[in-house]
């Protein structure tokens, strides 16, 4: 079987959302393997994303408190003591596992951001951040202000 490597098999769309959340507000679903940014009258903007997989899967309601555009990445200790050969530093760039852009949630370790792995969307492969593609990310960075609401449903 030959992966898609080109994008996402699950393309972005506005749908209907009934929600008591304001818009602006990002609304994770990671068993649908969704992410819902909240609009005006009833909808949002649905992107397909990558989740963590089993033993890294995480729920909870906090803040965007940093955005980044090509951002460096540091892998958490506990990664890199699982993964002994990963470095303790990767600058920002295409082939950086963060994308072209990152959405840095609350004071976790977590991040909502791009992926240089785009046939990875709508799995669960991850080590507990949220993965989109490059594009995607891109299009909801540009909607998404420092401080709004991220909530993580699992």
């Amino acid at each position: 079987m030959t992966r898609n490597r080109g994008g996402s098999p699950i393309r972005k769309e506005i749908v209907d959302y009934e929600t008591s959340q304001k818009p602006g507000t990002i609304v994770i679903e990671t068993d649908e393997r969704r992410l819902y940014l909240v609009l005006e009258d009833g909808k949002a903007m649905r992107y397909g994303v990558g989740v963590g997989r089993d033993g890294f899967t995480w729920s909870g309601t906090h803040r965007i408190t940093r955005k980044a555009e090509w951002p460096g990445w540091t892998p958490p200790a506990q990664m890199r003591k699982r993964v002994p050969d990963l470095p303790a530093y990767m600058p920002g760039g295409p082939d950086n596992p963060l994308g072209a852009r990152a959405l840095y949630i609350g004071s976790t370790l977590y991040r909502v951001h791009g992926t240089s792995e785009p046939w990875s969307i709508g799995q669960a492969v991850s080590s507990g951040c949220i993965r989109l593609t490059n594009e995607d990310i891109t299009d909801l960075y540009e909607r998404v202000q420092v401080g709004a609401r991220i909530i993580v449903n699992h």
